[in-house]
């Protein structure tokens, strides 16, 4: 059974905890405000469809599709991005809190986040090269044996990264927040 398709269509404050998500493909739609809370999206296609003031967290993401999707003022906590179809999977996230959810092992070279909260993500054996994380806290994030080359995280904060377990060629990095850096060697920074 081909799953039905539909594209162009906005979804205003719709609460799909009450309301059963359709199956579908849905390409370049708009969700405003929508609460999709544990949801069961597996097998769903996101194609350059936009999520803003949404809530997802807990959503089933079991081979979800998501090609050039977009999240602004997003709440995504606890979600299984690394359960999602890889095939053409990208997506960009602004001012959204990413919370306790898992990237382990995607290849996600240029994903922007700007502005987000990353507490307790795991990004272990992910590919971010040339990623940017824009004023975003990384507080408790895991980062080993992930590639952050040429990857731009000169206004993040709070991350612990271990040069020796993560390849960091050419990354950004500020003065102000290279401490993030050299958290494994235990030393002072003053």
């Amino acid at each position: 059974m081909t799953p039905e398709y539909i594209e162009n269509k906005d979804f205003k404050g719709v609460d799909f905890t009450e309301k059963e998500f359709q199956k579908a493909e849905y390409e370049n739609c708009t969700f405003a405000g929508c609460i999709l809370t544990k949801t069961d999206l597996a097998g769903i296609i996101f194609s350059e469809c936009e999520f803003e003031n949404c809530d997802l967290s807990m959503a089933n993401l079991k081979s979800t599709s998501f090609r050039d999707a977009r999240f602004k003022n997003c709440k995504l906590l606890g979600l299984r991005f690394d359960e999602c179809d890889n095939f053409l999977l990208s997506f960009n996230f602004e001012d959204c809190i990413v919370n306790f959810s898992s990237f382990y092992g995607l290849k996600l070279k240029g994903i922007k986040f700007k502005g987000c909260k990353l507490e307790q993500v795991d990004f272990a054996e992910s590919d971010l090269k040339n990623s940017r994380f824009q004023k975003c806290d990384l507080s408790g994030a895991n980062f080993g044996n992930t590639n952050l080359e040429s990857s731009d995280l000169q206004t993040a904060s709070n991350f612990s990264i271990d040069p020796e377990a993560n390849r960091i060629y050419k990354a950004k990095f500020s003065f102000q927040n290279i401490t993030g850096l050299l958290d494994k060697y235990n030393i002072i920074i003053k």
